[in-house]
């Protein structure tokens, strides 16, 4: 299928919130051929036009811009205090005190006008969709629109995007799924199946990719390009934290899972000593265990501390290397 605003190279960056996704990353990707993107999870839509007015004075190839939607917990009171207690010691040990949860939307109105005012070339939503009239108003603008899914029936509920990414099980970092949940979830190849039986839209294949034959067996199951984020930690490139980079190459960390613990929301990332400890009681409530854990998880990065802070990544963290991401782009699109 051809996709007119898809790379001459079948590879997206993923789009990682929280720092990786810088914009020397986003163009070094795009200019290898690729698809790069920024994340704009957790910033002001300040900062976010100053990531993509950097990106451009980087590259003049296309590049996307994602958002996270305003979430929509219903998040349990108690349970929320109750987590909070149950983080006191954690806390103590740190030097710090638990964070106070605040907005939970992301500043999503003030991004959506920000972005519609001077758009770049695709623009892609994680945790729901948007309504039909921001998605056409995107459209009009000559943006395409992308949605994260994962579920063939989250897939029918975006139809009018120009894409669709199906993020499988085996991704890094947070699961895009519309609610808060791990129903239906399936491993990429199973979901990719899915979405490509219930949808006539191009569809981007993400979760667990890291190899040229990863890359390879995707593309031959009918999706349109591969995405990946975790291959894209330790690239020179990449703002992810130098712990975070370390951990990645440990030996000491030898899987990953899903955990709630972080953010209240089912995130992939290495299996550390928080992740165990902490993974049954949070609950399901986004962003308010985010808002909490902050400043644990900023504490514990500055004291060098891999077994308290997120690690974000996916099942084939392991190939992930510290070539620079030109390399890699080209690589995984199998020309080196």
């Amino acid at each position: 299928m051809t996709v007119p605003w898809l790379p001459e190279l079948p590879i997206v960056q993923a789009p990682m919130a929280g720092g990786p996704s810088t914009p020397e990353l986003a163009a070094a990707v795009s200019d290898a051929g690729g698809l790069g993107f920024l994340g704009a999870g957790y910033k002001t839509a300040g900062a976010m036009r100053a990531e993509i007015d950097r990106t451009r004075a980087l590259t003049s190839r296309p590049f996307g811009v994602n958002l996270f939607m305003p979430s929509q917990d219903d998040a349990d009171p108690a349970a929320v205090a109750a987590y909070r207690d149950a983080l006191a010691p954690e806390a103590r040990r740190l030097g710090v005190d638990p964070g106070t949860p605040s907005a939970r939307d992301d500043a999503y109105d003030a991004k959506v006008a920000d972005l519609l005012s001077d758009p770049p070339g695709v623009v892609s939503f994680t945790f729901g969709r948007p309504d039909a009239a921001v998605i056409s108003a995107f459209q009009e603008r000559g943006t395409a629109v992308v949605v994260t899914v994962t579920t063939a029936e989250e897939a029918r509920l975006a139809s009018a995007a120009d894409a669709l990414c199906a993020q499988g099980t085996e991704a890094g970092g947070h699961r895009g799924s519309f609610a808060n949940t791990l129903d239906g979830a399936l491993p990429l190849r199973d979901l990719l199946r899915a979405v490509l039986a219930a949808t006539d839209r191009p569809v981007i294949a993400a979760g667990g990719l890291g190899t040229p034959d990863d890359v390879a067996e995707v593309l031959g199951l009918g999706a349109v390009a591969a995405q990946l984020g975790t291959a894209f930690l330790r690239r020179p490139e990449s703002g992810a934290s130098a712990l975070h980079k370390a951990a990645l190459a440990d030996p000491a960390f030898t899987s990953t899972a899903l955990t709630r613990a972080f953010s209240g929301r089912p995130a992939r990332g290495l299996v550390n000593r928080f992740l165990t400890e902490y993974s049954d009681a949070a609950p399901a409530a986004y962003p308010d265990v985010h808002y909490m854990t902050s400043p644990l998880r900023k504490a514990a990065a500055a004291q060098g501390d891999a077994g308290a802070v997120n690690l974000w990544a996916g099942t084939a963290f392991r190939d992930a290397a510290e070539v620079p991401a030109a390399d890699l782009v080209r690589h995984l699109a199998g020309l080196r």
